[in-house]
């Protein structure tokens, strides 16, 4: 009787040890916000950025309803000018880089910065003294200087012809989408969406280029207009790190693709004591945030895959009850030997 309650008060002790060596205080976490639902509230997760997002969507539908400027004759403009009854005296003629045109009887004549209207009633005044009543016609064959510049993380950066009509995402294509760049054997994208800058009339525009150019969005998909400057920013090579409950910690190069499915494949999957939640530490160390993200939810189809961010940092706690388990699991041979050292006669007679 006295080694039988010796025998469990060990057994129990051992237990009782085991357990709370390893107790790594999970309920912790439990007021931080799942990330599925901060996932959607990132970036107006206060009163305030959701006003600021209004009011840069309002900003957005005021421009786009603006109409489109009268053309207006530039340097680098073919034009061609036509004279009624007086075929001989008609041209095609670029407008030179200071503005200025050459006919006969008038010689230079300054164009640039006139509507066609104007530009015709200017030359008809000109001619007025050389032919009666002159009729002049004015039209462009190129105009050169309707462009827009890009810049930045594109194949093709330059000063780009835009036609009516045109749109953010028709110039992005046209310089051939984002640049490609190669880190640690990885072909990676160079556009940084979230700092890339559209400027207008030396103002910036409240675009958002991911909305734009991944979703489609055609409030941020602006129409071009004439001196518009885009800049793509470059993105630095961010990393995204798994620690925690995994096979494999590890920090990886970040992608816009990049998912926590994808990071746990790299990280060789959870290990067995995972808690099911993953915590999300994100915005650095002067501004960090954490969200709870449901593993086993996204395993069983129950929730979507989260994408990550730069810089994110996932960290898989250990889970308590789960711990508990492996651990009197791996206790049975622990728990045999005392059991071996308590009662060695009965363990030899049954042998």
């Amino acid at each position: 009787m006295k080694s039988s309650k010796i025998k469990s008060a060990i057994t129990a002790m051992s237990l009782l040890c085991l357990c709370g060596c390893y107790n790594r205080d999970t309920d912790n976490y439990e007021n931080v916000p799942v990330m599925e639902a901060a996932n959607n509230a990132a970036v107006a997760e206060a009163d305030d950025n959701i006003a600021r997002e209004a009011a840069q969507t309002e900003e957005l539908k005021r421009i786009a309803a603006e109409p489109e400027p009268p053309y207006t004759i530039n340097s680098g403009d073919t034009i061609a000018v036509t004279v009624y009854n007086h075929p001989d005296m008609g041209i095609n003629t670029v407008v030179t880089p200071d503005g200025y045109i050459g006919m006969v009887f008038i010689g230079q004549t300054k164009i640039a910065g006139l509507s066609l209207g104007e530009a015709s009633e200017k030359l008809e005044s000109m001619l007025a003294k050389y032919i009666k009543n002159p009729k002049v016609g004015l039209s462009p064959i190129k105009i050169a200087s309707q462009t827009a510049s890009i810049s930045g993380g594109v194949a093709r950066p330059g000063i780009y012809d835009i036609a009516n009509g045109m749109r953010l995402t028709d110039l992005f294509a046209k310089a051939g989408g984002s640049s490609a760049r190669y880190y640690d054997g990885q072909t990676l994208d160079a556009a940084d969406f979230k700092n890339s800058i559209f400027v207008r009339n030396g103002k910036v525009l409240p675009v958002d280029f991911f909305k734009a150019v991944e979703r489609g969005d055609p409030i941020h998909n602006v129409l071009l207009r004439k001196g518009d400057y885009i800049y793509v920013a470059v993105r630095s090579e961010s990393m995204v790190c798994l620690i925690g409950e995994v096979n494999n910690p590890h920090k990886r190069l970040w992608d816009k693709n990049l998912g926590l499915l994808e990071l746990l494949a790299t990280g060789g999957y959870v290990k067995e004591t995972y808690w099911p939640y993953a915590i999300i530490i994100r915005g650095g160390v002067s501004n960090p945030k954490m969200y709870k993200i449901d593993i086993d939810a996204i395993l069983q189809g129950r929730a979507s895959n989260v994408r990550l961010e730069p810089g994110d940092v996932v960290y898989v706690p250990k889970d308590n009850m789960s711990e508990y388990n492996v651990f009197v699991r791996k206790l049975i041979p622990t728990a045999q030997l005392i059991n071996l050292l308590v009662s060695p006669t009965l363990y030899w007679t049954n042998f």
